[in-house]
């Protein structure tokens, strides 16, 4: 909304992510309360979002430098011993726009388990069990297919779902494989909480993504007289007098100023909040101290902890009967939760989805992919400073399967994968099955542009006109170097696959974690407030004290609705 600049207001919040458009509008319905929400990427106003953003094939947005921040690179396996760090770094496609991660990802919308909140609770997070975060997530939502007490049927997130008879062929011949297996369809994976595969809901339309930011932040709500919303106003440090947080140093359309609050809430995401909160001297002192910054507050968790949800593929190229048909532009329909069993590890701890299209270009096209992930990871790694400017990207190093018991799931999903593909169903549907990882040509290929598209067209008539060159090209350019064959008889050729090849889901949280006041890794308590500082608090998903059994969004919402509630239930 246009409005006169205000330099003081009741609460300033620093990103306007999944968690951040929720929060601001929430905290604005009262209105006495002044609010600005500063976002540091394009703010699109109701009604003027790019089409990309629009899009519901989960590959448009982020796949678009303008929706991303620049220069984010992450490492994924595991440390090395003591020898060199040799790890390849990966592009990490973090949203840098209004509504953030929500206005580029997968869009699935699930919550996970009841047993994720109630140990978020045991470890400090009082109030955040499945009792007391449940009626955000029913607040948030309106499901278009179920009701009952697990649903909620008013809220902004409209959740849709595509029923089995509308799967494509690919899709349809995975999960013939899966029930086949013993497994069965439980339909509504938000409120039976067994193993089994289900239609996976989405945040969606047929036709448009149903992002934080024009779910939340309507053309009623900008209207508002108490709120003000700036795009392209990058936050470089929150402003500290003494240990109380004032406010913010910005770096806007109108040049640098400085902004005054009563309370400051950062919602900047898992891996851009601890790097504000470092950069203002909040953190682990002796690292703090090594960059020249003066330490405010010596917090050890901040940027530590960082959890993800470890995973590998399979990659199919398609018959093509079996690939997407024109009517659907989404790619992604059903997914199976299962468990693993391994000892120490809750039920539902793992995770499957066939995708019936790579990417959004030919050969990704005629490329389905059978994702599997621990969805209950316990692999940490970190996110640390690399300098002191604003625009320096930090270093984000996942260190996926670490903990043993991550491999050993892997390991075990690697076989079922294997199981799965060789089924007649998906067999039926398949010319290749391949191990497969995110190469760095194949990051190339992603961005959109002319050339990309050229060439991909090329490759993929070719792969289509001859089984010799689609061969070729696979192994060439597309498949990783061990066989299907090998990864299940040669265990040790397996963890190395899976040590180079384990991927992440932009699913970053824990960097920020709520604990209790004598852990010292914690960052919040469970009101969100930064420990050793007033003033301040943290609400998205660094905050989460584990990552759940969940695609983080619709998580990360439900942080910004309860957040929200508490900030207010506490003025």
């Amino acid at each position: 909304m246009a409005s006169a600049v205000v330099e003081d207001y009741d609460y300033i919040v620093v990103g306007g992510g999944a968690a951040g458009c929720p929060l601001a509008a929430r905290l604005s319905e009262h209105a006495s309360t002044r609010v600005l929400l500063l976002e540091a990427g394009t703010d699109y106003a109701p009604g003027r979002e790019p089409p990309e953003i629009l899009d519901i094939f989960a590959a448009t947005a982020y796949a678009d430098a303008r929706f991303i921040w620049s220069g984010l690179k992450a490492a994924y396996g595991p440390k090395p011993g003591n020898e060199p760090d040799q790890r390849r770094r990966v592009r990490y496609p973090a949203g840098r726009v209004i509504g953030g991660g929500s206005s580029i990802n997968g869009m699935a919308s699930n919550r996970g388990l009841p047993s994720d909140y109630d140990g978020w609770a045991a470890s400090g997070a009082t109030g955040w069990d499945w009792q007391g975060v449940l009626p955000f997530f029913k607040k948030l939502e309106t499901d278009s297919d179920f009701d009952g007490p697990l649903h909620g049927k008013d809220g902004p997130i409209r959740l849709q779902r595509y029923a089995p008879e509308r799967w494509p062929g690919f899709t349809r011949g995975v999960m013939k494989a899966i029930e086949d297996h013993g497994w069965s369809n439980i339909a509504d994976q938000n409120a039976r909480f067994e193993d089994g595969f289900f239609p996976i809901a989405y945040c969606h339309t047929d036709t448009m993504r149903m992002g934080a930011a024009w779910r939340y932040l309507t053309a009623e709500v900008r209207h508002r007289p108490n709120l003000t919303v700036m795009g392209g106003s990058r936050v470089d440090r929150l402003v500290f007098d003494g240990v109380r947080c004032t406010g913010v140093r910005v770096r806007g359309p109108d040049g640098d100023r400085e902004i005054r609050a009563r309370e400051v809430i950062v919602c900047a995401g898992a891996i851009h909040s601890p790097v504000l909160l470092m950069r203002s001297g909040i953190g682990p002192a002796h690292e703090l101290r090594a960059h020249g910054i003066a330490v405010v507050a010596d917090r050890r968790g901040v940027g530590k902890h960082l959890m993800e949800h470890p995973g590998v593929n399979f990659g199919c190229f398609l018959k093509r009967r079996a690939r997407l048909p024109a009517a659907l532009r989404r790619q992604m329909f059903a997914g199976l939760r299962w468990s693993s069993g391994h000892p120490g590890c809750p039920p539902g701890d793992m995770y499957v989805i066939p995708t019936n299209k790579a990417q959004w270009h030919a050969i990704g096209q005629r490329l389905g992919i059978i994702m599997m992930w621990a969805n209950r990871s316990f692999s940490t790694g970190e996110i640390r400073l690399t300098g002191t400017a604003a625009d320096t990207p930090p270093d984000i190093d996942f260190n996926m399967c670490s903990d043993e018991r991550d491999m050993v799931r892997l390991v075990k999903g690697v076989k079922l994968l294997a199981k799965l593909q060789a089924h007649p169903a998906v067999q039926d549907n398949v010319e290749e099955v391949f191990p497969i990882s995110l190469s760095d040509y194949a990051q190339k290929l992603a961005m959109h542009s002319g050339w990309n598209a050229f060439q991909t067209w090329l490759g993929a008539q070719a792969m289509d006109a001859s089984a010799a060159i689609r061969r070729t090209i696979i192994r060439a350019m597309i498949a990783d170097s061990p066989t299907v064959d090998d990864l299940v008889n040669d265990e040790e050729a397996c963890r190395a696959w899976i040590r180079s090849a384990a991927l992440g889901h932009f699913h970053a949280s824990c960097t920020c974690r709520m604990g209790r006041q004598d852990d010292p890794f914690a960052v919040t308590d469970a009101s969100a407030r930064v420990y050793g500082v007033e003033g301040l608090r943290v609400a998205d998903a660094s905050i989460m004290p584990s990552v759940p059994c969940a695609n983080t969004n619709l998580p990360t919402i439900m942080i910004g609705e309860k957040v929200a509630a508490i900030v207010l239930n506490h003025s």
